[in-house]
């Protein structure tokens, strides 16, 4: 299944074959409740130029699907009877998972991008496939019965720290996992029985940001992700993703940054995510590998502290937040952003040194760019990826709602 396009406003569709334009009418406002979470008819009606008889009837119809419920209006300051709020139903789901090189991490994400369950699960050494499948079966297994009786699981997705096939789900590389070709959304779908979606971990980090987070409303950023296995990124141009030929685009972690660098395991000199590492950090702070999630709070601790940082932790911060400016110096010149996400640690890092960051940025990006782009930290948090995943599995139903009610919609 292919990446979906980043949330943007869908075309109300006007003609002959009255179920397509139906159906594609559904999609749109459904998306308008999963994107906003709660609004009313009269919002849906402002937001389409469809008339209220029309909104009503497919309001009426995606309650009748189950995706969406109507709930009593509040105290309202127009004249007139208030409008009923549409808002998704939390009880359709999606399993999120993201494997990485320390921890698998599931999750249960409901259509309005809430997190309902997050179970992170410690591997002693980097998993093999075989062994992601193990774990989310054993996990899914545990959550059977409340999986059957309190919710509608529409799918799972997968965000995969390396290069997938957008056309298959296959990993084609994942280097720091030692994954090689990897049908892995043909072998999870046989496991678990449901459609599955896997995709690179920053792209569905960037889908997450823009639907939920900093690049909501936004046309053309760029998202970056620094986690355990290195530096990946998601390109949105004009409200769509970049994906590349086969969907590999984004891997902004094998740009140059020191001539002078390591050897990356990509056979180059200096890249990104060999100068800029999220494991030096957590050693100067004494954090354990399955320590990751408390990186955050330990190392801003330590820039809020009087007189700062201690000199090492200054040091090794000063160093990656310096190759990183460098990094987006060229993102800038080459994209022309108007924003740039930073996600996982490369956020935290963000946040240690805000000004220095952009100030390098606006010094060494070129004239016109560089008054164009702001850098955000992404605001999902731990969140991210599970709701990226997510929207991998929710896409079939937000492309075309009423498909959960034909059969095929789901393996069963």
């Amino acid at each position: 299944m292919a990446v979906p396009d980043l949330p943007a406003p869908r075309t109300v569709r006007r003609g002959n074959n009255l179920d397509d334009v139906r159906r594609n009418n559904l999609a749109v406002v459904l998306n308008l409740a999963h994107v906003r979470g709660r609004l009313s008819r009269a919002d849906v009606t402002r937001a389409t130029g469809l008339n209220r008889s029309t909104v009503a009837g497919l309001v009426a119809e995606l309650v009748e699907l189950g995706l969406v419920e109507e709930q009593e209006p509040g105290t309202t300051h127009h004249a007139g009877r208030p409008s009923p709020i549409i808002v998704p139903r939390e009880d359709v789901v999606a399993i999120a998972i993201n494997p990485e090189v320390d921890a698998v991490t599931i999750g249960l994400v409901s259509l309005s991008g809430r997190v309902l369950k997050r179970i992170r699960y410690d591997t002693a050494r980097v998993p093999t496939p075989e062994e992601v499948i193990n774990i989310v079966a054993a996990v899914v297994a545990g959550m059977r019965g409340e999986l059957d009786s309190s919710f509608r699981t529409v799918g799972v997705g997968v965000a995969v720290p390396g290069l997938v096939r957008e056309i298959d789900g296959e990993v084609v590389a994942a280097p720091h996992l030692d994954w090689h070709g990897v049908p892995f959304s043909a072998m999870l779908s046989a496991a678990l029985k449901l459609p599955v979606t896997t995709a690179n971990d920053a792209s569905t980090g960037l889908m997450a940001e823009s639907t939920f987070g900093a690049g909501r409303g936004g046309r053309n950023h760029i998202y970056l992700n620094g986690g355990a296995s290195g530096i990946g990124g998601g390109i949105a141009i004009d409200g769509h993703p970049l994906l590349g030929t086969s969907g590999f685009a984004g891997e902004f972690g094998h740009g140059l940054v020191n001539s002078n660098g390591l050897t990356c395991h990509c056979g180059r000199q200096g890249c990104l995510e060999t100068e800029v590492r999220q494991a030096p950090l957590l050693a100067a702070l004494d954090l354990s590998g399955n320590e990751v999630e408390k990186l955050d709070s330990t190392l801003l601790a330590q820039f809020s502290r009087p007189g700062g940082p201690e000199p090492k932790i200054l040091e090794l911060v000063h160093q990656q937040v310096g190759y990183l400016s460098e990094s987006l110096c060229s993102i800038v010149n080459i994209f022309n952003p108007e924003l740039i996400i930073l996600g996982g640690f490369l956020g935290t890092l963000y946040a240690t040194e805000p000004e220095r960051m952009e100030e390098i940025v606006k010094a060494k990006a070129m004239t016109g760019p560089d008054a164009d782009v702001r850098i955000v930290r992404a605001v999902l948090g731990l969140d991210l990826l599970l709701v990226g995943a997510a929207q991998l599995a929710f896409a079939s139903v937000l492309a075309d709602p009423a498909s959960i009610a034909e059969p095929e919609a789901l393996i069963s």
